[in-house]
């Protein structure tokens, strides 16, 4: 039966949905007794209404008949979960603001936003409300907010964990990620919900130069010392220039891709309800909607060639190192201006493992102005489990949370 409780006062980061909370106690003991976690509200949960961040998708849809099955997973191996996380509406953005119900603090940089569109499993996870969260990740929103609230967060290969029960945003790029303060948590969460694959050995590191001068001067300089110390388990780091069309390119095919998926997925709803939406959103939606058709179609298309040309240079157990963001969070109060500013420098380097459907993981390596900023590694498709693996290995020579 639903367990419930009805204020969320020891929620001191404004990470959960408001009102009564929504948790369920292990189905089972197993390897992840004892840990408790925090569940983006896009996931269903049977007996609950899934928010997906807005007022009024919830009130136009029933409490979900059945569980995602990563979360009845996750309860099958002895997790706890302690209740549903904030998420930008409908999931279409990358700050963490949410003007119904609230946007989470940051718990590393409290004037910073936290990160979306799974800003509240975030703030849950660094804040230590839980010791892990499940979110989305379509175009960064596992990976931009584990940057910006110092946090171990994976994107796994594309199609790799089931979305069956999860609200859809672009269904051709969406995944199910989640956060971790350490890297041992983050693979055990892995061995739970990825499929069994060999771990082979990995290497070498490709330095992808277009995502490094993509970063600020500080970001890299503060994040370059890692790579330098990651050669000792992968060997010499390689430079690459493997994204010629630059990535202000791929940032517009992607975006093209995205937004026509995303009206497919949520159009007719929009059309039907003409739901009120805060800043940025409403102006999404209505690109979306109005998005010239020949556009997708070069995205696609291009989107084709890109993961062929990804796939093979990873094929060998290479590893793509870069910065997860070019900086720190925005400040909050950013106007929109610059947070698109932001949004456009992020998701051209976010896009690499997305339009390519590969595993990222960053972890927690950098501080610029007093903020997080973190390192990513990117594999071949399906090596989600040899980067968790090789992870552990790396945060103990990067003296980080194992």
């Amino acid at each position: 039966m639903p367990e419930a409780v009805l204020s969320n006062t020891d929620d001191t980061m404004g990470a959960f949905m408001p009102g009564p909370r929504c948790m369920r106690p292990p189905l089972a003991d197993g390897p992840l007794s004892g840990l408790t976690f925090g569940l983006k509200d896009l996931f269903d949960v049977a007996g609950d209404i899934t928010g997906f961040g807005n007022p009024d998708w919830a009130s136009t849809h029933p409490p979900a008949s059945g569980t995602t099955p990563a979360v009845t997973s996750l309860l099958e191996a002895g997790a706890r979960l302690a209740g549903k996380t904030k998420t930008v509406e409908l999931a279409y953005g990358l700050t963490g603001e949410n003007v119904w119900y609230g946007t989470p603090v940051n718990p590393a940089a409290p004037d910073r936003f936290p990160g979306g569109s799974s800003c509240g499993s975030a703030a849950a996870t660094a804040g230590h409300l839980v010791d892990f969260a499940l979110g989305s990740d379509t175009g960064g929103s596992v990976r931009i907010p584990a940057s910006y609230c110092g946090l171990f967060g994976i994107r796994p290969t594309h199609g790799a964990i089931s979305l069956t029960g999860a609200c859809p945003l672009a269904p051709g790029l969406d995944t199910l990620g989640w956060f971790a303060r350490d890297a041992t948590t983050l693979a055990r969460i892995g061995d739970v919900l990825l499929p069994e694959s060999p771990i082979a050995a990995a290497g070498p590191l490709l330095v992808v130069a277009e995502a490094w001068d993509n970063a600020s001067a500080e970001t890299a300089s503060v994040l370059w010392p890692a790579v330098r110390r990651l050669e000792t388990l992968f060997g010499p780091a390689i430079q690459i220039h493997p994204l010629p069309e630059t990535l202000d390119t791929i940032f517009d095919r992607f975006r093209a891709v995205q937004a026509e998926e995303a009206w497919i997925a949520l159009g007719s709803w929009i059309e039907q309800h003409a739901p009120n939406f805060g800043p940025g959103i409403k102006e999404r939606f209505a690109a979306a909607k109005a998005l010239d058709p020949s556009l997708a179609r070069s995205g696609r298309a291009f989107r084709s060639t890109f993961r062929t040309r990804m796939h093979g240079l990873l094929a060998g157990g290479a590893i793509m190192v870069y910065p997860t963001s070019p900086g720190p969070a925005p400040m909050l109060g950013s106007d929109l201006t610059e947070q698109d500013r932001i949004r456009r420098a992020t998701m051209g380097v976010t896009a690499i493992a997305g339009f390519a459907g590969l595993p990222e993981l960053t972890l927690p390596v950098g501080i610029v102005d007093g903020a997080p900023v973190g390192l990513s590694l990117t594999a071949g498709p399906g090596r989600d489990r040899m980067l968790l693996a090789h992870t552990i290995q790396a945060a103990r020579v990067l003296n980080l949370p194992c």
